[in-house]
């Protein structure tokens, strides 16, 4: 309800279904990320077109029989199968309201254009070059555990994952020594291995993408402290792994501290101080998710404010999100939107302003 210049008028506005909303997917979270779109656009009153990834197929089949079986009517939740041209075409299609995307930046900004062109919303959520800042007075015993767990759960497949560990120097090397020391005692084997700390990367594609940046950065003048193989256990012949691999004397400028890995791999960046710490984890495109480790509430609050990411950890990993809170990044990891919680109705809803006067004179 708003006030009106004109003393005879009701004045108010209300939110209403954006319409019909395309859902594309990736393959990581199969199930999280489908629900966590699907769910409030459906109770903000949309209808639902999903394509998940074509790597991932079956989970999203699984979904909406269940949404179907629980009784939610024919056409509201729909599915769609396919690689590329499938997706295009959900973006393309005039009656489709908004898209909401989550993947690769390159594919990202093809959605932007596509729908920027014909007047369609978008929503993007896309990649991430996470850092940590370990300051003088961290616990390092969490900052590195901390820090492993975010760089190599998933095998690193996280758009949160930690993928720089942004180090002052005065620590580098007891930190560095700790990090190497736990990552060489991770378990490696299949979801199915209850004792496996990471599994394999998603294809054979993903694995020598990783690789190749591991190799890059050695040739670059990094030092590779552990890791950076393809996996040849007999045990382990049918997947497609990455040993948990950590590279130290990394530079801001190498390809390995600027562009996405998305696989097991730790970059280690020594810093003078806390200033040059936060210009380096400034400085790259993606604003994703970082995290800071220190004792120091002034540090852990000037870091949370000058950092430029749209989710910020104090002495926590960057992996890692909780539904009722907003989500999503800046800069190159976002089209500036938010999902989850109450964010999400800024983009599933829009707008109605309503005058209403008396009939009449």
């Amino acid at each position: 309800m708003l006030p009106s210049v004109n003393p005879n008028t009701l004045l108010f506005t209300e939110r209403v279904p954006l319409g019909v909303v395309g859902l594309i997917t990736p393959w990581n979270f199969p199930v999280a990320i489908p629900l966590w779109k699907a769910a409030p656009a459906l109770v903000y009153g949309n209808t639902v077109v999903l394509k998940p990834s074509d790597l991932s197929p079956h989970t999203a089949h699984l979904l909406a029989e269940v949404l179907h079986e629980a009784g939610l009517p024919a056409g509201v939740f729909n599915l769609v199968q396919g690689r590329g041209a499938a997706g295009k075409a959900l973006v393309e299609d005039p009656g489709v309201d908004g898209v909401s995307f989550t993947g690769s930046v390159k594919t990202g900004r093809s959605i932007a254009a596509a729908c920027g062109a014909r007047g369609a919303k978008y929503q993007l959520e896309m990649g991430g070059k996470n850092p940590v800042v370990v300051l003088e007075d961290a616990d390092l015993g969490q900052a590195v555990e901390l820090t492993v767990q975010g760089a190599m759960k998933s095998a690193g497949e996280k758009c949160t994952a930690t993928s720089r560990a942004i180090v002052v120097e005065s620590i580098a090397d007891e930190f560095t020594r700790r990090v190497v020391e736990r990552v060489r005692h991770l378990e490696v084997g299949p979801g199915t291995d209850a004792h496996a700390y990471l599994g394999p990367v998603i294809t054979e594609e993903s694995k020598e993408r990783v690789l190749g940046f591991v190799a890059r950065a050695k040739d670059a003048g990094a030092n590779l402290l552990c890791g950076g193989l393809a996996g040849h256990r007999p045990d382990l012949a049918h997947g497609h792994y990455v040993w948990p691999t950590v590279v130290d004397r990394v530079t801001p400028d190498m390809e390995i501290a600027r562009e996405e890995v998305f696989g097991p791999v730790l970059a280690i960046l020594r810093v003078p101080d806390f200033d040059a710490a936060l210009a380096v984890a400034n400085d790259v495109a993606y604003g994703l998710s970082a995290s800071v480790f220190t004792r120091d509430i002034g540090s852990a609050l000037r870091f949370a404010r000058e950092v430029e990411a749209g989710l910020v950890r104090i002495n926590g990993e960057t992996a890692g999100v909780e539904p009722q809170a907003p989500f999503g990044g800046m800069k190159g990891s976002s089209s500036g939107s938010r999902e989850q919680g109450q964010a999400a109705k800024e983009f599933f809803t829009q707008y109605k302003t309503i005058y209403f006067d008396r009939a009449g004179i």
